[in-house]
């Protein structure tokens, strides 16, 4: 286990105090022996946040029985009140303690993703779970982490940890320790750093409390596709169609900007054809275009490309305002080549 503490960089070993708190990276593999894990577990089990890392993306995590505890993670992130925490178990033996009711729905779930990306909307125990995770709703969000060290931390504090991303409310999420750190210098005690995380994008959360009309309420790490297989009738929900559901969210993604870099961003579509290279030429002329408007105009500009067919020519990619970022291509392989691509979506919005 390597620790580090400071505020400028996780490998600086310098020691810099922000509000009073002094902010430690721990660095943890899931092969470590369970004493590697004391100091996260102590902060835990003393109602204080802790960040770490799952499958998804870097947690922000606390004891998910505490309200005083939870309110911690609305602090440190500067989270809306009214945005509600999901809520991370290692057992169905702890899901029990949490839900009034599993319904035939959220077994199919359970069965076919759990451990993994999946967050399923439960009505919650009366007295159980305090009203600072679900932001006074009758109803919790739960999921179970298929990541080593956040299934070792929970098993080992022994808790349920509610854990909204590590990041400043409305910051693209953090897929490694030095962007929870970035955000979250001087706000939180503790980062366990256990290094990039395998899937970059946020869990896909679905509410089955109606079992007639199972839907998607945030995309995510599990594809619509992969879910019809196993509800065919789930659908997803499309902002503005529910006026009650987005004034009083039961989950994050459906009131609150997500994933929101400092720069502005555009998007350019490349349609998928069978033959030929006229679509490919076309958005290559329109996106030089606007690189060199941008630059022309002292603009930094930071490309995301995910099509070969797409091509940003030598001059431009020479000038010192701009920079690219491959995150994969799409199409060859698609599934594949998509998890990949969301793999890096986060990290280069950064």
């Amino acid at each position: 286990m390597d620790t580090t503490t400071g505020q400028n960089s996780v490998n600086s070993g310098h020691t810099t105090h922000h509000s009073s708190i002094t902010t430690e990276i721990i660095k943890i593999s899931a092969q470590d022996d369970d004493s590697q894990f004391d100091r996260p577990i102590k902060l835990l089990t003393s109602n204080e946040v802790v960040a770490f890392p799952t499958e998804t993306v870097y947690g922000l995590g606390a004891n998910a029985l505490s309200g005083s505890a939870c309110l911690k993670i609305f602090q440190a992130k500067n989270r809306p009140s009214d945005n509600p925490l999901i809520v991370h178990i290692s057992s169905i033996q702890m899901l029990n303690t949490l839900v009034s009711h599993i319904s035939p729905n959220a077994q199919k779930l359970i069965s076919n993703f759990w451990p993994g990306p999946l967050t399923i909307l439960f009505p919650k125990k009366q007295g159980v779970v305090p009203d600072e995770v679900t932001t006074g709703l009758n109803t919790v969000a739960v999921r179970m982490p298929s990541h080593p060290i956040a299934k070792k931390l929970i098993e080992l504090s022994n808790l349920p940890i509610a854990a909204p991303s590590a990041n400043s409310s409305g910051r693209p999420s953090p897929t490694t320790a030095q962007h929870v750190y970035d955000d979250l210098k001087g706000r939180i005690q503790c980062i366990v750093d256990g290094g990039s995380t395998q899937i970059g994008l946020e869990s896909t959360v679905v509410d089955v409390t109606n079992e007639d009309s199972p839907m998607i309420l945030r995309p995510g790490g599990v594809t619509k596709e992969q879910l019809q297989k196993v509800l065919p009738n789930i659908k997803v929900y499309v902002t503005g169609h529910t006026k009650e559901l987005e004034e009083k969210p039961p989950t994050p993604g459906l009131k609150y900007r997500h994933y929101s870099p400092d720069a502005k961003v555009v998007v350019f579509t490349l349609e998928k054809q069978s033959s030929g290279g006229g679509n490919g030429r076309k958005m290559s002329e329109e996106l030089n275009k606007r690189i060199e408007d941008e630059v022309k105009n002292g603009g930094k500009v930071g490309v995301i490309k995910t099509q070969k067919k797409v091509e940003v020519r030598e001059e431009l990619k020479k000038n010192e305002l701009y920079e690219e970022y491959d995150i994969g291509t799409m199409w060859e392989k698609q599934e594949e080549r998509s998890a990949e691509v969301a793999k890096g979506l986060f990290k280069a919005l950064r």
